[in-house]
């Protein structure tokens, strides 16, 4: 069996799915599996995948159950004792998968590996910009407040740690959830946070650049609201498990969603969604000004400029 397994949802994304195979397939720690989990696809995306020939990619066709059931499937027929994730349209750099490999087999108390991303645009060309969150020290507070994870194709997940968190919903008659399948949003931090409230696994990250994550022009304003209505409920499914917990950190987390969003209405051209979203904001919680003060000015200065 291979160390690893690398877990791929696809849905329509013959745009891109080429591409990221070929980025996984280039890594130089070479053994691993690919298992792409097809979602339902209507498009060309299985005849590309099958056209690589590569007999280190497994397809695993199911009716659309969207991101977090595509995961969880891939995650079930998965066999390495690592799992990396990687998103369809994004790409990781060679060294990412021996880089994370080496952090896990060094720390065994560490569930969740990842790195830091650069962002490009829908055509693959470097937007300038990146995520470098913060790598060590990363206790519950910090993963509510600000997913140092930072998207979904950033991280390796050990095996092990995944058995201490899956459930099975009464409906479910297959197989169990590690991804919560009711939320088509927040669904990753939502098990980061799950994870660091009831285990005592740890997240560490390590240094780069290792993923390419791919922000798409269109769509970054639709769905504000429907997102942070998840976001909501994925708080609601928590709270229970940690009550004082979510008491204490509830203000400045939500807080720093409003924020995030309010970035994603600026990028959208929304001037007036963000800056109403930016009063709610520091309306009730001033922490992401006491914390990250030129992220918050900057972003608070844009949405009034837009």
């Amino acid at each position: 069996m291979p160390r690893a397994s690398i877990v791929v949802p696809a849905y329509n994304v013959a745009a891109t799915i080429g591409e990221t195979l070929r980025s996984l397939l280039a890594q130089s720690f070479d053994d691993f599996e690919i298992i792409v989990v097809d979602d339902g696809s209507t498009d060309s995306t299985v005849a590309l995948v099958r056209a690589l020939a590569d007999p280190r990619i497994r397809i695993i066709a199911q009716h659309n159950r969207g991101l977090a059931g595509a995961r969880n499937t891939g995650i079930f027929n998965a066999t390495g004792d690592y799992i990396g994730l990687c998103d369809a349209d994004d790409l990781w750099r060679p060294g990412k998968l021996a880089a994370h490999v080496a952090h896990l087999d060094a720390a065994p108390a560490v569930a969740i590996s990842f790195s830091g991303s650069d962002l490009i645009d829908e055509a693959g060309r470097s937007m300038g910009l990146s995520q470098r969150p913060r790598l060590k020290n990363i206790d519950a507070a910090h993963v509510f407040r600000r997913n140092p994870i930072g998207n979904g194709s950033a991280c390796v997940l050990r095996r092990q740690s995944l058995h201490d968190v899956a459930f099975r919903p009464a409906q479910e008659k297959r197989r169990d959830w590690w991804f919560d399948e009711r939320l088509r949003q927040s669904e990753d931090i939502e098990l980061w946070l799950r994870l660091m409230l009831t285990t005592d696994w740890q997240i560490e990250g390590i240094g780069g650049q290792l993923t390419l994550y791919r922000v798409a022009s269109g769509g970054l304003s639709a769905g504000i609201e429907a997102q942070y209505g998840t976001w909501k409920r994925m708080v609601n499914r928590l709270a229970p498990l940690d009550p004082p917990f979510f008491a204490a950190h509830l203000p400045a987390a939500r807080a720093y969603q409003k924020r995030y969003l309010a970035r994603r209405a600026i990028s959208a051209g929304n001037g007036d969604t963000a800056l109403t979203l930016m009063r709610e904001a520091l309306g009730g919680s001033r922490s992401p000004l006491w914390e990250e003060p030129v992220k918050t000015l900057t972003t608070l200065l844009a949405a009034v400029v837009l």
